[in-house]
């Protein structure tokens, strides 16, 4: 029987937020699937966790997936973690949990910090739905082609990670390029000097300017964009059909001549679309000749 791979959150600052089933599980795993093994040292010697650790990151992830799953497949339980938050979302340990899926391996998650779904808890956005998008785009002409696409698309709720060496040039681009979005910008989220901006990209972009330590700590960014282009119009497929094309549409399903169609539009009312005789004779008559001018 193979064993059990489980996806186990970790702080995303504050230690506090370690949950006991969290503890338990690293405790009781055969082996940690880390993603920077000195980092999550540091988290196990604060628990008291003694479970020895195997490196697993988006540099060798795909070389070492055959000896997770090899060691998963002979009974062994290994707890997946990434240096901060829920391994799997903009983390390592996507390869090893598909690979656990296409070999029959339970894999189950034992939840806890999110950055994203923090910063969206706490944004007052609109969080009903909502794009995580990861990372925003490094090069300025991939920023803007970015914001293109979220000018185009409906009304959405977007959410990115971000550096803080990078958060003043995103905020630039986005002032220019999406002024009027609204944004909750999160930086250092749990730790005991987090703070959260909130406005549109150019008070932001003031408030950052005048912080000396705004290039510190991590960000998670919520934007909300309302998309005031309005909507393309399209033909309502409730429109009402012309006396035209009642009379082509009699003929086709009846297998009619003209004249005899004339005859069934005028006098059925089964015959046309509404339920209702749509006209007298002479105006359907009159319909014809336009039908016959056309043809």
């Amino acid at each position: 029987m193979s064993g059990i791979l489980y996806i186990v959150a970790t702080p995303i600052g504050n230690l506090s937020d370690m949950t006991s089933r969290a503890i338990e599980t690293l405790r009781n795993a055969d082996l940690i699937a880390a993603e920077d093994t000195r980092n999550t040292m540091k988290l196990l010697n604060h628990f008291d966790i003694h479970t020895k650790m195997a490196s697993n990151h988006k540099f060798n992830e795909h070389e070492a997936v055959d000896y997770f799953v090899n060691r998963l497949l002979n009974g062994e339980n290994i707890a997946l973690v990434s240096d901060a938050g829920t391994p799997c979302v903009n983390d390592p340990g996507f390869v090893l949990c598909e690979a656990c899926r296409k070999a029959g391996i339970e894999v189950i998650g034992i939840p806890g910090a999110c950055a994203a779904v923090t910063a969206l808890s706490i944004s007052g956005l609109p969080s009903a739905t909502f794009n995580f998008k990861g990372f925003f785009p490094r090069e300025k002409k991939e920023r803007i082609s970015e914001l293109e696409k979220i000018k185009k698309n409906p009304t959405e709720t977007y959410i990115f990670y971000e550096s803080p060496k990078r958060i003043l040039d995103v905020m630039e681009v986005i002032k220019e390029e999406l002024p009027k979005a609204e944004i909750a910008l999160c930086n250092d989220l749990t730790k005991s000097h987090e703070k959260t901006y909130r406005g549109n990209a150019e008070s932001i972009y003031a408030e950052l300017k005048n912080n000396p330590n705004a290039e510190k700590g991590e960000y998670a960014m919520v934007l909300h964009y309302e998309n005031e282009e309005p909507p393309e119009e399209k033909e309502s497929l409730d429109a009402p059909l012309s006396l035209e094309a009642m009379l082509v549409d009699v003929m086709v399903k009846e297998n009619c001549t003209m004249k005899e169609a004339i005859t069934l539009l005028s006098q059925d009312a089964s015959k046309s679309p509404t339920g209702k005789i749509p006209a007298s004779k002479k105006e359907i008559y009159a319909s014809s000749l336009n039908l016959k001018e056309l043809f």
